[in-house]
């Protein structure tokens, strides 16, 4: 890259944590940053879930980078083995932290597509000699096309929620549905929001910490004084074993583990049932309004009042199209990291040390980072963000020696379980049998209530 290309920014998109912490580094190393934001604050994704608690601690969610930015200013980080909610980690680190950075974080400003300037994905010729160019839309409308001597992306995927389709794609009438669907935790404190569930059957489909959270949140409504009558299905699309919880006190997170402990509690005081080896293929609607899920199978579950969808996420592709990514062709991971994270083939949770070398494309000097860097694999935690950053920023340097003393350890979830993503239960998997378990309704908790597993294919 030649010199009037180096003494260009490096382009940050998305001024979340591990944005913001991107740019942290980069000053600190002396190089320029200037962080795109669609939103119209830092932090706008965070500040969507701002009633939601982290399960990992202030200890474990501050980037010592942007600590050391934001220390001048008086800013005192506040009690490391306090649990902030989003809100908490937006109002008192993120924004605080996009202030110091000051006019090198732009907001309203969603970039549109990044390529080499002169260059399309096609084309070699002198293409590394090339700056990238990145095009910006304005929340106004305008336009601009700006230049980087390099890309990063932290722009997550809070964006692009996955479907209740069991297939990948959203399932048929989902989207006419969609005002009985949420794709997103909901915040129980907002009266409108508090009323909409109360007293209603809501089904919520997913298996991991959101999922949790939305369960022991219905069942905190259905004991309140204005939550008479409120009931949870749980939808999974795999089978009920050791793992579904989570790794409840074996996890090193305690927070974490607790969510686990709490969904389980809200199934087994009778607040939900769970439905198991469900695949959602038709949502349709009956006579009043309500939505009667219909699986793969066939089978269609009562009908409910609310869908909570929290299937996961997926990264937003469409403005990388014109520059060489390598990526995993099942995660939509970079190809180096995906083995460490791939769920078909772990789910202990624990990561081992990576760094700018697994997250490096075919297009040098473009790189994917924070929760967008693990494409559709789940568990990631902000300390994998600040120690990818950390990396890459020296990596950008020049300093090669740094970025590759990647020695960050990670908690373990307390469930090592293999083949996260199989959808019979995990005991049921060794058996030999001819096929997976039928679907079953299980109330967990009252022994009575549960079905046996039955034979072969439900005979």
């Amino acid at each position: 890259m030649d010199a009037p290309t180096i003494e260009l920014p490096v382009i940050v998109i998305g001024a979340g944590p591990a944005g913001l912490a991107a740019a942290a580094h980069l000053v600190g190393r002396g190089i320029e940053p200037l962080v795109l934001e669609a939103g119209p604050t830092a932090g706008a994704a965070v500040r969507e879930w701002s009633h939601v608690r982290l399960f990992s601690t202030w200890g474990e969610v501050v980037d010592l980078a942007a600590e050391k930015l934001l220390a001048p200013t008086g800013w005192t980080r506040p009690d490391p083995a306090a649990y902030p909610s989003g809100g908490d980690w937006a109002e008192q680190y993120l924004g605080p932290l996009a202030d110091v950075l000051g006019e090198r974080v732009r907001t309203g400003a969603r970039v549109s597509g990044v390529s080499r300037a002169g260059r399309d994905r096609v084309v070699d010729a002198d293409r590394q000699a090339q700056p990238f160019v990145v095009h910006v839309t304005h929340a106004d409308g305008r336009e601009e096309r700006l230049f980087a001597r390099a890309v990063i992306d932290a722009s997550g995927t809070w964006a692009t929620p996955g479907p209740a389709g069991g297939s990948g794609l959203p399932a048929l009438g989902e989207r006419t549905a969609a005002d009985r669907i949420t794709y997103r935790v909901p915040d129980l404190r907002d009266p409108a929001v508090r009323a909409r569930y109360a007293g209603k059957r809501t089904a919520v489909i997913g298996s991991g910490a959101s999922a949790f959270t939305a369960l022991a949140h219905l069942a905190d409504l259905a004991t309140s004084d204005d939550g008479t009558g409120t009931k949870a299905v749980w939808i999974l699309r795999r089978g009920i074993s050791g793992s579904t919880f989570g790794g409840g006190e074996a996890d090193r997170l305690p927070a974490r583990g607790a969510l686990g402990l709490a969904a389980k509690a809200a199934v087994d005081d009778g607040h939900a049932d769970a439905v198991t080896g469900f695949r959602t293929e038709v949502i349709e609607r009956d006579d009043e309004g309500r939505l009667v899920l219909v699986g793969e199978d066939g089978r269609r579950l009562d009908a409910v009042d609310e869908l909570i969808v929290l299937t996961g996420f997926r990264p937003d592709l469409s403005f990388l199209s014109e520059v060489r990514l390598g990526l995993d062709e099942r995660l939509q991971a970079p190809v180096e990291l995906a083995p460490l994270i791939d769920p078909n083939q772990h789910s202990c949770g624990t990561v081992p040390p990576h760094g700018h070398r697994e997250l490096s494309h075919p297009e040098p000097g473009v790189y994917l980072v924070g929760m967008k860097s693990y494409g559709r694999a789940p568990t990631f935690l902000a300390m994998t963000g600040h120690e990818q950053v950390r990396s890459v920023a020296a990596a950008i340097a020049g300093d090669l020696a740094s970025a590759d003393r990647v020695e960050l350890t990670l908690p373990e979830t307390g469930v090592c379980g293999g083949a996260g993503l199989f959808d019979a239960p995990e005991a049921d998997r060794t058996g030999g049998g001819c096929c997976a378990p039928a679907p079953r309704l299980v109330q967990l908790g009252a022994p009575a209530a549960q079905e046996p597993a039955g034979g072969c294919c439900g005979s």
